[in-house]
């Protein structure tokens, strides 16, 4: 029967994405930097905190979030995916549940209005969760959830209302974890570096620098696929949707997306509705 990796469209075995929160000023910026790398992320908003309209923030303040008609021209159609923050950005396992619920669902509701999008993501605001309201995420169609923990590794994510990013962008480590996501080819299972913050913290520390060397050092690679959250994820859905016969010889792709994987060294693409013979 051999084995059977996943593989990432065009058959690459690494994938790249990046997460920012509270929708500020900074958001500008670091997007620039982004696309000029080619890479994709997600950015995570509170609909109710968005900067009233002409406001002007007295000189030396950070966190600058942006007016919402800011935020409509930056993130729509921008390729990267807008993603829910709560609408205020509570701690929302210290609320009763059916408001924590409500925290996301209006938060998904207001943004699928002003974006013209389905928005299935999210980031928990402080990166605190519950096992209750993870329950009720799935109530309110929310179908992954990045927290703040960090796992200095590439692993795909398996909890995915749990989800682990491998680092913080002041990571120590960032640049040799780099280093080695870049040099290194997994031969096995395939590798997921997710990297998170706020943009704002890049002004508040003077140190733009760190982005812009992260993304120069990963950016613009011929095997590594650039995506957002919600992309990655579809696809590893899509993935384990596939029909293997009981002997791994026959799969039936039952996907709208043309779906990669490897067997036994070899690569196959299974295109969307098709039943391939593998042997």
């Amino acid at each position: 029967m051999g084995s059977v990796f996943l593989r990432f469209p065009e058959g690459k075995k690494k994938a790249l994405t990046l997460s920012y929160d509270d929708g500020v000023e900074q958001d500008i910026r670091l997007m620039k930097i982004m696309d000029q790398h080619g890479i994709k992320g997600t950015f995570n908003l509170n609909s109710g905190l968005f900067a009233p309209e002409g406001h002007v923030y007295p000189p030396g303040q950070l966190h600058r979030r942006m007016t919402e008609k800011q935020a409509k021209a930056l993130y729509t159609d921008s390729g990267h995916e807008v993603a829910v923050h709560g609408v205020t950005h509570p701690f929302l396992e210290q609320l009763p549940l059916p408001a924590a619920v409500h925290e996301v669902l209006a938060d998904r509701i207001q943004l699928e209005c002003l974006f013209g999008t389905v928005i299935r993501g999210m980031a928990y605001p402080f990166g605190t969760y519950s096992d209750e309201l993870i329950a009720g995420l799935h109530a309110a169609g929310i179908t992954y959830a990045r927290t703040v923990k960090y796992t200095e590794g590439f692993d795909i994510p398996t909890d995915w209302l749990r989800l682990k990013a491998t680092c913080h962008h002041d990571n120590p480590n960032l640049m040799k974890l780099s280093e080695r996501f870049v040099n290194e080819t997994p031969t096995r299972a395939p590798w997921l570096f997710y990297l998170w913050g706020h943009s704002y913290e890049f002004e508040g520390n003077h140190n733009w620098q760190v982005i812009e060397n992260f993304c120069e050092k990963v950016g613009n690679k011929a095997d590594i696929w650039y995506a957002t959250n919600i992309q990655i994820y579809d696809y590893i859905e899509a993935y384990h949707r596939l029909q293997f016969s009981a002997d791994c010889s026959i799969v039936y792709n039952p996907n709208a997306v043309s779906v990669w994987f490897e067997k036994d060294g070899k690569l196959f693409a299974v295109k969307s509705g098709e039943t391939l013979n593998l042997e």
